[in-house]
């Protein structure tokens, strides 16, 4: 007896088995990124996936009984619900889009990581598992769209007959009639809607790909901390200064003047510096950490012109201190001495004050109201050690600062950029000079009323191949390498007349898919320019290959490898492209889409026998 299937049966089955299918995949994902298995994960994003697909099955519940209604064949009705689940699945993946941006925009200067590529890859991961869950209740879908006369065939049966022009007799006890050709689904179309969806959900391996890129990033900066934290970590100089207690006298809230304990900073009146760095790489694993030395000479001279509001009776002379700070104490490689008002002092830790960070070194001097006023020379030589970066902090009425180094990458950044610099790839050398115009200070301030590291500027040692912030931009790019290729395909299959299987077509994507753990891979011990050409050489070669077995053509084999080659050297422009990437990019879709249009031309689309128009009678 055959069973006779319902709307609310059909969608039953469809909404279970995708939402099961979904919860699978969110599960598999998740044990993978968080590396360990909470079962209780599943039953969570299985019943997040029922809740939050219920407005897509109440659509599909509408949907089921007016797509039976149509005067079609039941595999045209089928393919006409793929169609509406697909639609369906657009709204999530813009919704995934958009939850996706939503940390960014708040908490991030960058932009969104990637907006319309998560809105592919949640839309195909949803369609793939309708897709999946449609196939399982094959015959209860045929079923119902065929008044139930599809009763009792199997699903090789049923599949043959999904994607096969004509029908045809096979051993049961009735027998398959021929369709006409008017009733015919349209294969070309058919096998369109399913490349495009292969498109979509060959897109979902690229999340692990971005994973992947993370995880090593996160690795290389760990063993660069490690490493530094060993070392010396980034450095913050300031140039010496004087601090000397004062006694301050404020009012409270009864008007009463109450005296209260401070300190003043005295800054130098004049400072030159002049400092080389020498680079240092220290192989690490397979990474290479980027450290420095430093040879830096300071020298100067101290001359105070008073404030109006400071009463030079209430200035502790006696306990004044001789200061200079930096940020880690691990940096200094000798002891440091100071040749002030020809004394030769040696600085000890410690600092009075944190206007200028916390880490320091100072020393105690004589001073008196007299001398301060007076010109006071002072020099020093300072050999430091760093990591990445050397920032200064111009703590002087007038100041001047030479940097050299053989390192032949700089990034010059800070509160200020070099007036005047000169890179080559034997180095480089950078001037800064500042006036007392320059600074939100003057050469007396209290204590507490500055803050010395805003004004910090310098340079930073950069690595020349920052393999991984390239690579996740080759990755960003996975929708025109995985979408043109699968197009290239489908254009010549049509063209040649020999059918590319979906598993094939799978293949290629994988292949496409294994081109970026490649260029990680090999990056990461070669520079990126190198490893893109090795990674891209080797895929276009395979699906070259897979397609002259395919096609049986050197010809057709040939031109996929120029077509490839093609499209890898343009995604390698934009990658290396900054500010013109969109410009030059939008530019060269619009030549592929203009060179597909022009070679697909004559293809017949409707995958029917042109109509047959009488002959004119003369």
């Amino acid at each position: 007896m055959n069973k006779e299937y319902t709307s609310i049966g059909i969608t039953w089955r469809i909404w279970f088995c995708t939402a099961l299918l979904f919860s699978i995949g969110i599960f598999v994902y998740l044990c993978i990124d968080e590396r360990q298995v909470n079962i209780g994960i599943f039953f969570l994003s299985f019943a997040a996936s029922l809740i939050g697909s219920l407005p897509a099955i109440i659509s599909l519940l509408i949907a089921l009984p007016v797509i039976k209604r149509l005067n079609y064949t039941w595999s045209k009705k089928i393919f006409i619900l793929l169609s509406i689940s697909l639609l369906l699945a657009g709204p999530y993946g813009i919704l995934g889009g958009c939850v996706n941006i939503l940390p960014y925009s708040f908490y991030n200067d960058g932009g969104p990581p990637g907006f319309l590529i998560t809105v592919f890859i949640v839309a195909g991961l949803i369609f793939s598992c309708v897709f999946i869950a449609i196939a399982f209740n094959l015959s209860p879908i045929a079923s119902y769209f065929s008044k139930n006369e599809m009763n009792g065939y199997s699903f090789q049966t049923l599949f043959n007959q999904l994607f096969t022009n004509t029908f045809k007799t096979y051993n049961k006890m009735e027998t398959f009639q021929s369709t006409p050709a008017n009733q015919q689904p349209n294969r070309i179309l058919i096998k369109g809607l399913i490349t495009g969806a292969l498109i979509l959900l060959m897109l979902i391996p690229t999340l692990f790909i971005n994973n992947l890129i993370t995880e090593r990033e996160a690795r290389q900066k760990e063993v660069v901390k490690e490493v530094s934290s060993k070392w010396s970590s980034a450095q913050t100089l300031s140039g010496p200064f004087l601090v000397v207690p004062y006694t301050d006298t404020a009012l409270n809230n009864e008007g009463k003047a109450i005296a209260t304990k401070t300190k003043l900073l005295l800054l130098a009146n004049e400072l030159n510096v002049n400092g080389k760095i020498i680079p240092e790489q220290r192989p690490r694993s397979i990474y290479k950490v980027l450290l420095y030395k430093t040879d830096i000479s300071m020298s100067g001279t101290f001359k105070v012109t008073w404030p109006a509001d400071i009463n030079l009776a209430n200035v502790d002379f006696a306990n004044a201190k001789l200061c200079f700070s930096l940020s880690d104490f691990k940096g200094i490689e000798e002891e440091i001495y100071v040749n002030f008002n020809a004394q030769k002092l040696l600085l000890n830790p410690g600092l009075p004050v944190s206007d200028f960070g916390d880490v320091g070194l100072s020393t105690p001097v004589i001073l008196t109201a007299e001398t301060v006023e007076k010109v006071i020379p002072f020099s020093m030589q300072v050999k430091i050690k760093g990591s990445e970066q050397l920032h200064f902090m111009p703590m002087s009425a007038s100041s001047k600062f030479q940097i050299s180094s053989e390192w032949p990458s700089p990034s010059f950044d800070g509160n200020m950029l070099p007036s005047n610099r000169e890179i080559s790839d034997k180095g480089f050398s950078a001037m800064w000079s500042f006036n007392h115009a320059n600074l939100p200070f003057g050469t007396v301030v209290k204590e507490n009323t500055i803050t010395g590291k805003t004004t910090a500027f310098g340079v930073s040692l950069v690595q020349p191949a920052d393999q991984y912030n390239k690579t996740m931009r080759s990755v960003k790019y996975a929708i025109l390498f995985i979408g043109l290729t699968f197009a290239f395909f489908f254009i010549i299959e049509l063209m040649q007349k020999k059918p590319f299987h979906p598993v094939q077509y799978v293949l290629v994507g994988l292949a496409l898919v294994i081109f970026y753990t490649l260029l990680l891979a090999i990056s990461e011990y070669i520079l990126f320019d190198y490893a893109y050409i090795i990674a891209a050489a080797a895929t276009i070669l395979l699906i070259s290959l897979y397609a002259k077995g395919h096609f049986s053509s050197w010809k057709t084999a040939g031109i996929f490898f120029l077509l490839l080659s093609s499209l890898y050297g343009f995604i390698f422009i934009l990658i290396r492209l900054e500010d013109t990437a969109l410009l030059v990019g939008s530019i060269g879709l619009f030549v592929i889409l203009a060179l597909v249009m022009f070679v697909s031309r004559k293809i017949n689309w409707y995958g029917q026998q042109a109509a047959i128009i009488p002959a004119q009678q003369s």
